[in-house]
């Protein structure tokens, strides 16, 4: 992890507690300069940070659920997605869903970052696929009965 220098002074992320299993990304808006959000309005909020994820896992910038409960403030493009081969500043895009302005503060813990393994799948045109209980259900199609 790289600290920008806008980054710097800011508390590094941390997972808060034990069984914690996001690390807290802090707003890195300058001193005295918070961004407002709007009701409705969205913004990309720096964070100071460079990541280099190891290969087959990604960061997953995650809401933080008191800032959601509270303020009705969450990360718009949820979950917002870090590739290991990513190298640029970590962004949080928040968006105010809420009633009130919201303001960014400098320090403040705004998201979440999961970091995830995943697989890369080739996938194969096929005629047809196999057959499943659930078959092409779609939403809400599951335990209505």
């Amino acid at each position: 992890m790289t600290v920008l220098p806008h980054g710097e002074g800011l508390d590094l992320p941390a997972h808060a507690e034990p069984g914690s299993a996001g690390l807290d990304l802090r707003a890195a808006v300058p001193d005295g300069e918070p961004i407002t959000l709007a009701p409705g309005a969205f913004a990309l909020v720096p964070t100071g940070l460079q990541v280099a994820l190891p290969e087959g896992t990604e960061g997953q910038v995650r809401p933080r659920s008191g800032l959601a409960f509270r303020h009705g403030v969450t990360v718009l493009n949820s979950p917002g997605t870090v590739d290991s081969s990513y190298r640029g500043e970590v962004g949080v895009l928040l968006v105010n869903h809420g009633p009130e302005p919201f303001r960014v503060e400098r320090g403040e813990r705004i998201a979440q970052l999961v970091v995830a393994r995943y697989e890369r799948v080739r996938l194969v045109r096929a005629d047809a696929l196999d057959a499943t209980a659930r078959g092409a259900g779609g939403f809400g199609s599951t335990g209505t009965a």
